[in-house]
């Protein structure tokens, strides 16, 4: 059975490449087994195919360097955090016994974001209880912490990872999903994703994040519950910004 220590977990294929792909390519790099949930197969999107977009998926998946990554296959435009879903997000993590989950930011415009958001930090819980969803035969797991992307609404980061190495693997994951981006010889109706200026615009958030606290690039994350620092020190004397 496999395991890992981070999953990440988002709506629509690319999602996760847009948002954290960063950081995945960060924490493999330091030995980390990581995966990734798609909630939905994207089947509302604009351009591309269901089959399509699967492809891509994959082909990101290995850029990434992914040990999994899995479809829930709930209905695009259509995610709550209703019973079932929770169910199906347990049943997930009890198998997988992530350490660590990354996911969108509470309150995102985008209704299967923020519903999302709201399933995981449910199903964190549930996955702990021994009697929900029993008849499973799952075995509860500990509670996985869940750190939010910081990504559409105006927040302070709790912290910011340093993807300086891995911005470019990091846009090239994302270029994968070439259905969704821009394609001058798309006869597809155009998005704002498919926007000429749209990577180069996504590549300036990361460096401006990175400029925060005094490297290239950097991916912010916001955290409900307060951290548990082991040494203050070595956390506070990391390289900060320049003109701080």
């Amino acid at each position: 059975m496999q395991t890992i220590d981070v999953l990440a977990v988002f709506a629509h294929p690319d999602d996760v490449e847009l948002t954290v792909g960063g950081t995945l390519l960060k924490l493999k790099s330091l030995g980390y087994a990581t995966g990734v949930v798609d909630v939905t197969r994207g089947e509302m999107g604009t351009r591309g195919t269901v089959e399509g977009r699967a492809e891509e998926a994959r082909a990101a998946a290995e850029i990434l360097g992914l040990s999994v990554r899995e479809n829930l296959e709930l209905p695009d435009g259509h995610v709550f955090a209703d019973d079932a879903s929770r169910a199906k997000l347990v049943q997930t993590l009890r198998r997988l016994k992530p350490k660590l989950l990354l996911t969108h930011q509470d309150g995102d415009p985008h209704p299967d974001h923020d519903h999302i958001a709201q399933l995981v930090r449910e199903s964190c819980r549930l996955s702990s209880m021994k009697n929900y969803d029993a008849a499973t035969g799952d075995e509860k797991i500990p509670v996985p912490r869940v750190a939010y992307n910081v990504f559409s609404r105006r927040v302070q980061p709790s912290f910011i990872v340093d993807i300086s190495e891995h911005l470019q693997a990091k846009m090239d994951a994302i270029r994968a999903h070439s259905s969704q981006f821009y394609d001058p010889n798309s006869t597809e109706p155009e998005t704002r994703l498919t926007d000429k200026r749209f990577l180069d615009e996504l590549e300036n958030r990361s460096r401006y994040f990175g400029s925060l606290i005094g490297v290239e690039a950097g991916e912010p994350f916001f955290v409900r519950e307060a951290l548990n620092v082991e040494d203050p020190v070595e956390l506070l004397s990391r390289p900060m910004n320049i003109y701080s």
